[in-house]
């Protein structure tokens, strides 16, 4: 009986969330990516098995007597052989994208979208909507803590109830095929593509969406859907006060209603304010939100405290553009008198020469004197790319605005550069996407301290 859905690439952020949500509605699932049959991301190959998905080896044999349909991640070739077999027994063939707006179609739908903060403040919905007991599935980008805790993956959840939270990222433009109950506009910043695509991608989403939430408080976002529902710091029937933004923790009110989140920064407030307007649309009050926030778990890569040693907080954040860069280091810089040593790889060669003049901007206003900018080269995830810009322009830029920086040509002599620079009291913070090794290299500066 041909019942089986089968991933290919299932290894990867968006196809294993998809693969995880159909597991656990019951449906037969297999999978194969190229990287568990080159011994790579064997703990997302276990938790993918211990939901009773079959992981076969990408050489074919996963489309079988079994397969119904082949999902398809955009890095699958048209000769790889699971597309042949798919093809050759006259398989239904679907692309990532369109199961997910499958998803997000046939749910009651929080669509979180925003070039900034979408991962957390999604997490933070999450976290919100089940401490107001609703049950809710998530798909995401970036793995919750929480989710971890119970043996997952992190990036996917399916819960009893009927709300689904989406991160909808518009970097690829499937974000339009999206028909969500509700939408979440959080910002809207230069980032992989200029502000007129953006404006224009954003518009055509706000359109397909039942109802839309809008950040009162982000100009670009407020300006292109002046209509909408709003929240702010004080807009749209908000009001945060008592502010006590520290660089691990923030501690706040929100309409009177107390709250504390292990989590830094202005930035991380305004996503917790986000999280509650969607919430309070469901239903949710504050003093549940308060609850469900108290001890977010955070999500992985986003401002995650790695160790301490010799007096010396290491980080990992996945703080890549402009944007978030700014606000990453305006947080850090929330502990009075501390310095800031912050590691910064640059993810791909097209996006660091798009927002190369927003980059040195972000790191020459955010630093601090005293502060310094270390840089190994841009990350290259390999294919065909014109590699006519450097880290190095990035840090001899910034250099000239006044700011102690320095370039690597080998990314392993940064540890050991670090535990020479720094003294006690120092916060050492890596930055970057995509580089799934950046967790560990950040590890092990901690180790050379």
């Amino acid at each position: 009986m041909r019942d089986t859905i089968h991933f290919s690439g299932i290894g990867g952020v968006g196809m294993s969330a998809l693969a995880q949500v159909a597991a656990m509605e019951g449906r037969s699932v297999s999978g194969s990516d190229r990287d568990f049959d080159r011994g790579r991301n064997l703990t997302v190959k276990a938790a993918l098995a211990a939901l009773g998905i079959k992981i076969f080896p990408q050489d074919g044999s996963g489309i079988n007597d079994r397969t119904s349909e082949l999902a398809l991640s955009t890095a699958i070739e048209d000769s790889n052989p699971e597309v042949v077999g798919a093809k050759e027994a006259g398989l239904k063939i679907t692309h990532r994208s369109e199961l997910l707006s499958a998803q997000v179609n046939k749910s009651d739908t929080i669509a979180v979208a925003g070039t900034s903060g979408k991962s957390t403040a999604a997490a933070m919905l999450f976290a919100v909507l089940e401490a107001g007991g609703l049950g809710p599935s998530i798909i995401t980008g970036g793995a919750l803590g929480a989710l971890k805790d119970r043996g997952l993956i992190g990036n996917a959840f399916r819960g009893k109830g009927r709300v689904l939270v989406v991160e909808a990222d518009e970097s690829d433009g499937t974000i339009v095929l999206y028909k969500p109950k509700t939408g979440l506009l959080l910002n809207i910043s230069k980032d992989h593509k200029d502000l007129e695509d953006l404006n224009k991608i954003f518009k055509e989403f706000a359109g397909n969406c039942g109802r839309v939430i809008v950040n009162a408080d982000d100009p670009a976002a407020s300006g292109l859907l002046p209509d909408a529902e709003r929240f702010g710091f004080d807009a749209g029937g908000w009001k945060v006060t008592d502010i006590k933004a520290g660089p691990f923790s923030s501690a706040f009110k929100i309409n009177g209603v107390a709250f504390t989140l292990p989590a830094p920064g202005l930035y991380n407030i305004e996503n917790a304010l986000a999280a509650c307007a969607a919430a309070a649309a469901y239903g949710v009050g504050l003093e549940a939100c308060a609850a469900g926030l108290k001890d977010f778990r955070g999500v992985e890569r986003r401002f995650v405290l790695i160790g301490e040693k010799n007096g010396v907080t290491v980080i990992d954040d996945y703080a890549h553009n402009p944007a978030k860069i700014s606000a990453l280091l305006k947080a850090l810089h929330q502990a009075p008198g501390r310095r800031v040593l912050a590691v910064y790889q640059p993810h791909g060669f097209t996006p660091t020469r798009h927002l190369k003049a927003e980059l040195i901007e972000s790191f020459a206003s955010g630093l601090n004197p005293g502060d310094m900018l270390l840089m190994p080269e841009i990350y290259y995830a390999g294919g065909t790319v014109t590699k006519n810009i450097s880290s190095k322009d990035i840090s001899d830029a910034v250099a000239l605005k006044g700011h102690r920086t320095a370039f690597f040509e080998n990314r392993a002599d940064i540890p050991a550069a670090v535990s020479k620079l720094a003294r006690a009291g120092d916060i050492v913070a890596v930055l970057g996407a995509r580089d799934a090794t950046l967790a560990a290299f950040a590890g092990q500066i901690l180790e050379a301290l």
